[in-house]
């Protein structure tokens, strides 16, 4: 199938909006693959349960399941096993990507969404001089009363988001938690059963999250909807949100993905992921050309 041209003036739309900050950027593990060298940490949850399952047996029938795997480990060997080889998975030292680095570069970047469990935002933001800090999902198998662990930009602990110039400010939400600064991870069937039961009362999204989202739209980018947990996540994080959405997609969309777009307002940009986001810095590049040249 042939990808769908580049809509320059669709492309000049979101990049207004994430540079006003109106768009909010949501980041999935497809985007680790615009890594200039193959990535070194799981792009996806077939990669992940792989490194898991070479850790620790597993029944072949969920093999390929990533919140089964984890749960049979963490039922049969302890909760801990899969930390630490969730933390393994994740450790190797990977540079933030072109597009992590224009994203952190925003000036009135709000909310930036990363719902995989790489640390590329936070290396990305901690180069830019703005303050930043991060909400990461936590599991209750390990944080029993707690849905929401905020860190500031040095990892430290917070009780809540930082303060400070609120147009300066930029919050990370880490829904599924991430490898830094403290190894959280919504990863087990367990960990997402306890999230599921209070995420459509909104409990476990920060309300920082909730208040920012307000009247603002996302991109979606190297995220897909495939899975229930994927819209069910995506449903969640843009309740009471804008109703314009966009989502680059090069990938045929499945029938509950073309479903779930229509019912929430998100177009679907066809552009092979590593166009579009060299076309969008590129498109940044000459805007910021043209404000120097007066």
């Amino acid at each position: 199938m042939m990808s769908q041209a580049l809509d320059a003036q669709l492309l000049s739309v979101i990049h207004t909006g994430l540079v006003n900050g109106r768009l909010i950027p949501y980041f999935g593990p497809g985007v680790l693959g615009l890594s200039d060298e193959a990535p070194k940490v799981p792009a996806g949850p077939l990669e992940l349960v792989g490194k898991l399952t070479a850790k620790a047996s597993v029944p072949h029938k969920i093999r390929h399941n990533l919140s089964a795997a984890a749960q049979f480990i963490e039922n049969f060997k302890h909760r801990k096993t899969v930390t630490a080889a969730m933390s393994e998975a994740f450790a190797p030292c990977m540079e933030p990507t072109e597009l992590h680095r224009f994203v952190a570069a925003l000036p009135g970047l709000p909310l930036w969404v990363n719902a995989w469990y790489d640390d590329l935002p936070q290396q990305a933001l901690a180069r830019r001089g703005a303050s930043w800090g991060i909400a990461q999902g936590v599991s209750q198998a390990e944080h029993f009363g707690n849905w929401v662990h905020y860190f500031d930009a040095s990892g430290s602990r917070r009780e809540a988001p930082g303060a400070g110039d609120p147009a300066r400010y930029t919050l990370l939400y880490q829904p599924l938690g991430s490898v830094r600064p403290a190894a959280n991870y919504l990863v087990s069937d367990s960990d997402y059963v306890e999230v599921l039961t209070e995420i459509d009362i909104q409990t476990p999204i920060p309300p920082l999250v909730q208040t920012l989202r307000g009247g603002r739209g996302f991109v979606f980018v190297g995220c897909r909807f495939s899975s229930q947990l994927e819209r069910i996540f995506a449903h969640q994080i843009i309740k009471r949100s804008s109703d314009r959405h966009f989502a680059v997609l090069p990938e045929e969309p499945t029938r509950n993905e073309k479903r779930f777009m229509s019912e929430h307002g998100i177009e679907r940009i066809g552009t092979p992921l590593g166009e579009w986001a060299a076309a969008l810095i590129a498109l940044d590049n000459h805007v910021a050309q043209r404000i120097a040249a007066g």
